[in-house]
């Protein structure tokens, strides 16, 4: 019996410790491809669906549900003027509005596809990424880019949101 005590108490204390050190992360990734070819700047964030969800329900309409393939037009248009108002970009000193292209879900990601189009070459290229920052303290977010055959990440926190890179 006394055995059985200690490994019930075991089990308890190691649950306890399990529990102690499940944390959720949020993170987004932002991956930035130019395509000099198409004069094209390709931008694809990944974001969980969930903190997405939350997000704009809390700052457009508490009733938008992802993934439910209902007010299909009111979820774009959420997401762009969400995303647009968190990630401003500049190219070569001069601001730039990325076109929505769409959004897919995939298991609990939400994937969100933006396109810069008529950019002859890349000097200089600016992002600043705000997502989710207004929601969670622990916010990460993830830029990757691939300019100009060079390939640099930056991780976007609250107290450093901007990422610059110079081609000079």
């Amino acid at each position: 019996m006394k055995s059985f005590n200690k490994l019930v108490i075991g089990f308890i204390f190691a649950i306890f410790l399990m529990a102690m050190s499940v944390h959720k992360y949020y993170v987004s990734i932002t991956e930035i491809e130019y395509v000099k070819e198409k004069k094209s700047v390709q931008i694809i964030t990944r974001i969980f669906i969930d903190d997405f969800e939350r997000l704009l329900r809390e700052r457009y309409n508490d009733h938008i549900r992802l993934d439910s393939g209902n007010d299909e037009t009111e979820i774009n248009k959420s997401i762009n003027k969400y995303i647009l108002s968190k990630m401003p970009i500049s190219i070569n000193g001069e601001q730039k509005t990325p076109v929505y292209i769409g959004k897919e879900y995939d298991d609990d990601i939400l994937y969100i596809y933006y396109e810069i189009t008529n950019v002859a070459n890349i000097k200089t290229f600016e992002i600043e990424n705000k997502a989710l920052f207004d929601l969670f303290e622990e916010q990460k977010n993830i830029v990757r880019t691939k300019i100009n055959g060079s390939n640099k990440t930056f991780i976007l926190i609250p107290q450093n949101d901007k990422g610059m890179l110079n081609f000079n």
